[in-house]
């Protein structure tokens, strides 16, 4: 039976803060700060309890190998020898963020009937530019199905692809046909856009999409300059309902129109600027949060600590859930290490419609393999990392050990390397 599954990624143990995210507020203003990989860590996997505990399907993908050698040695140098950025962007643990892994195109929306997987390039920034690898593997592992998944190569560059956080699905119901919404940027902001349009309409192409059922919408110039770096800080989608901020698109009504004329059933509940800045959102990630529809109906919002500890987002919400909409449970998780470094809920996680049953097993989460994992977490990952401690060897060497022993502990050496 086809489900909604999350995969979170789970924080490898070099999380640190190296400002590496342009564009990323967050990231910025914490650039220096003495990181907690292990709180990091063990705060993701108690998200992932959560979803369990709400009744949904959940997955995770493994932390990459880091330092990236392989990478630094095509630049010709190596940890010892690279400059600080270089060392910075090898040790990034930025693939935690599994929001970035991919676009996902459920069966009921390609021509051939099967889920398809594109591994995002994520060219726009160094230090994610060499995730794809790792992530194709871990996608190739764990959908090896191929009567049921097709995995294809990253669009090449220079078309910037940043995966499933530009990009949405919206439908009756997971298991039917969806509309499928590619959010893309243009760069007229301080900021980088980092999803080309020229990069959705291919994995559009890749994936046999109906063009009748594909939207290609631009993401609004004011939210990337207000630090809306992805689509996913503004605005989240879920079965028939469009949750977004007014400000989320350069033109949302005709946004809204064509999803109306494919989906009858839209609800889009929008945000106004003038009771929710777009400062306030993307602050607090409110955005950001995971739109879940839960196993006895209706649906819920995951959402970071921050959006509570913010007056005006947290008022909005709780007006909206003393309403008859269809959003009616709000959850909140401590991500507080994720979201200094600029990732809320939804960037932790890649949402993949399938049959659970086609998956390989070892990437389904239960409390049990939780269990598992935050036990490794607690004996291996570092407490803490300052910026100084990026150019220790030791510190490489612990990353390793701890990536390593995870693996074996989930029975994944083949992603050992």
């Amino acid at each position: 039976m086809l489900t909604e599954i999350n995969f979170d990624g789970i924080v490898g143990p070099s999380h640190n803060y190296a400002g590496l995210s342009h564009g990323n507020l967050a990231s910025t203003k914490n650039f220096g700060r003495v990181s907690r990989p292990r709180d990091a860590a063990l705060q993701g996997l108690a998200k992932m309890r959560l979803n369990l505990e709400l009744g949904l399907t959940q997955g995770w993908f493994m932390p990459q190998d880091r330092p990236d050698e392989a990478w630094l040695a095509r630049l010709g140098t190596d940890m010892a020898q690279a400059t600080p950025e270089l060392r910075y962007a090898a040790m990034s643990a930025s693939s935690m963020w599994a929001a970035n892994a991919a676009t996902v195109s459920p069966a009921p929306d390609t021509a051939d009937g099967r889920c398809h997987l594109t591994p995002a390039n994520l060219v726009t920034m160094a230090h994610r530019s060499h995730e794809w690898p790792g992530t194709l593997a871990q996608l190739q592992l764990a959908f090896a199905a191929k009567d049921h998944f097709a995995i294809h190569e990253p669009v090449p560059p220079p078309f910037g692809d940043e995966g499933a956080a530009n990009h949405m699905r919206l439908c009756a119901s997971h298991d039917r046909p969806g509309v499928e919404v590619f959010v893309y940027g243009v760069g007229a902001t301080p900021f980088p856009a980092r999803q080309h349009r020229e990069a959705s309409a291919a994995v559009a192409r890749l994936h046999g999409l109906d063009p009748e059922r594909t939207i290609l919408a631009r993401q609004s110039d004011e939210a990337i300059a207000a630090g809306a770096f992805h689509n996913d800080v503004v605005a989240v989608a879920n079965e028939a309902v469009l949750f977004a901020h007014e400000q989320a698109f350069a033109d949302r009504e005709v946004l809204y129109a064509a999803l109306r004329r494919q989906l009858p059933e839209l609800v889009v509940i929008e945000v106004p600027a003038d009771s929710v800045s777009l400062a306030d959102a993307i602050a607090s990630y409110l955005f950001n949060a995971q739109l879940v529809t839960l196993p006895g109906g209706g649906m819920a919002l995951i959402l970071p600590g921050e959006a509570r500890a913010t007056p005006a987002v947290w008022s909005w919400l709780e007006q909206m859930i003393a309403g008859n909409g269809p959003i009616r449970e709000l959850h909140i998780a401590d991500l507080r290490e994720s979201m200094a470094n600029g990732g809320g809920p939804a960037c932790l996680r890649l949402r993949v419609v399938a049959d659970p049953v086609t998956i390989d097993p070892r990437f389904l989460v239960s409390s049990e393999r939780i269990a598992v994992a935050e036990r490794i977490v607690t004996q291996h990952w570092p407490e803490e990392i300052a910026p100084d401690d990026l150019a220790r060897p030791s510190l490489w060497q612990t990353v390793r050990v701890a990536r390593s022993t995870l693996l074996d502990a989930l029975d994944l050496d083949e992603l050992a390397g």
